[in-house]
């Protein structure tokens, strides 16, 4: 059975403190914070306000998924602000075993985002750097976009890559309850879910029903 990480991209920022209790309620087991700058992809969110905003309303631990250009600027600030994870993406971070370093020196876990097009063999060199993968099944950049099925693959090859060491697989974009079983036997052992939750009438049912479908039969 998977985890559960709503993303609050997809949720109502007039009412994010009543959104986040919501989910909590539900049972969700971390949150997922986007943070885009306009530059990396086409979409600007939140920045470290928020983070330490977030932080003061939950005990949930905060995923910070920076989909930002020269994340190593920035994970020290983010750490600071209250993220318990720090996700850069392998695309963006040019020396990128020195900044997986640079979040765990800082006190958070470290992260991995590859978006769709990137092979999952890029991480060949930081596989015992890192803490979660973070797989993206749409192009990242903004919320409610379609699966791309070939994440499947991609998650099973980076279980085979990953052998025995305890590092998260999560997927991000697209994930709903009717693919949740599938993700889940591919390997993913984290589900990041914003549309699928934040747009339901009870985004706490929902959480639960995503955890449900995940479940993997013995």
């Amino acid at each position: 059975m998977a985890r559960i990480a709503p993303s609050i991209l997809s949720a109502d920022f007039a009412a994010l403190g009543d959104a986040i209790a919501r989910v909590e309620a539900g049972g969700a087991d971390l949150l997922h914070v986007d943070v885009m700058d306009g530059h990396f992809v086409p979409n600007l969110t939140l920045g470290p306000p928020i983070i330490e905003s977030i932080r003061k309303r939950t005990r949930l631990p905060l995923d910070v998924h920076l989909m930002i250009e020269e994340p190593e600027r920035w994970v020290e600030t983010y750490v600071r602000a209250g993220a318990d994870l720090v996700t850069v993406h392998v695309e963006a971070a040019t020396h990128l075993q020195r900044c997986l370093a640079q979040v765990r020196e800082a006190g958070a876990r470290a992260g991995v985002a590859l978006n769709p097009a990137t092979p999952a063999g890029t991480l060949q060199c930081v596989l015992d750097d890192l803490d979660l993968v973070l797989v993206m099944s749409v192009n990242p950049g903004f919320g409610g976009q379609s699966f791309i099925p070939s994440a499947y693959g991609k998650i099973r090859e980076i279980r085979q890559l990953l052998g025995d060491r305890l590092v998260e697989v999560s997927v991000d974009g697209g994930v709903k309850q009717d693919n949740a079983g599938a993700l889940a036997r591919a390997g993913a052992s984290v589900l990041v879910a914003g549309s699928a939750i934040f747009g339901s009438p009870d985004p706490a049912q929902e959480v639960r029903a995503l955890r449900s479908a995940s479940e993997v039969p013995k």
